[in-house]
């Protein structure tokens, strides 16, 4: 019996291939893991009443800092946000801020991408920001969840330095936003489109800036700041004090017990805001 010629050709050809496999050790590509979720740290924030914390000069009345072994005079730093006029970069999950504290001799350039907590599900919002390639693989972001009052919100921060002098002293505009684009980091860039962040902050400008006060002190063996910032009233004249408590930690169940016994304080105190903390929104919306 004749055996059909394209047959014994394929015959021919899977015996040769066979043996290139066997004698080359030649295996079938290995199936790729998909990168473990980012573990992040956790701040803990409160609202204070400025009312009632602060004194006519605007400086921490001495019962807070007694409450939150505050020794020292409060550092000052200068921030300001860039973003365009219809808060483009905010709407799609990016802030971009420009920061000098007195002390520093170098400006921080901070590119921070943020994703809703929903229901306490800190793991979901993890995995979707995994989707978008925020991953434990990539060490150019830092993963933190900042917990407030009523919710989380999830963030990864890309820290970029600009040698400088030392004071409170900022670039001009036009130089602070060179500044950004030059360093941009690649995800913002490429957020919706390719070239859509570099697009966006060339249209940004400053929003802001704010003169803020940090004290540094502790509460229960954790290091724990009070953040005064002055941002213009909502009608565009006066300033509104906003006052922020907050501590940092890498542990979740560290995260939860010290944020019930801060808040247990602050209320004793009659200092608590019983709401979240929209300061980087305010500077965005009044600048």
């Amino acid at each position: 019996m004749k055996l059909n010629k394209t047959k014994m050709g394929r015959t021919f050809m899977i015996a040769a291939l066979s043996a290139v496999m066997l004698a080359t050790g030649w295996q079938s590509p290995a199936k790729v893991e998909a990168a473990a979720n980012a573990v992040p740290s956790y701040e803990v924030k409160f609202l204070l009443s400025n009312d009632i914390v602060l004194k006519q000069d605007f400086t921490l009345k001495n019962e807070v800092k007694d409450a939150f072994q505050i020794n020292e005079p409060a550092a000052r730093m200068l921030v300001e946000y860039f973003d365009t006029t219809d808060l483009s970069l905010n709407d799609s999950g990016w802030n971009v801020r420009f920061r000098k504290k007195e002390d520093k001799k170098k400006y921080e350039l901070t590119y921070k991408k943020r994703y809703p907590v929903v229901n306490g599900d800190i793991n979901a919002a993890l995995t979707q920001a995994n989707l978008d390639g925020f991953s434990a693989a990539d060490t150019n972001y830092e993963a933190e969840v900042d917990w407030g009052y009523s919710k989380q919100t999830l963030s990864f921060s890309n820290d970029k330095e600009e040698s400088t002098s030392k004071g409170l002293n900022l670039p001009n505009e036009s130089e602070a936003l060179n500044l950004l684009v030059s360093k941009i980091p690649g995800k913002l860039d490429k957020t919706n489109a390719p070239g859509w962040g570099t697009a966006r902050l060339l249209q940004a400008y400053a929003h802001g800036p704010i003169l803020a006060s940090r004290y540094s002190g502790t509460f229960e063996g954790l290091e724990t700041d009070i953040e005064v910032w002055p941002i213009i009233g909502a009608n565009g004249s006066g300033t509104e004090y906003v006052v922020e408590i907050s501590f940092k930690t890498d542990d979740y169940q560290t995260a939860a017990s010290k944020r019930t016994n801060l808040m247990n304080l602050l209320n004793n105190k009659g200092w608590l805001v019983p709401a979240d903390s929209l300061k980087t929104n305010l500077v965005l919306e009044r600048y």
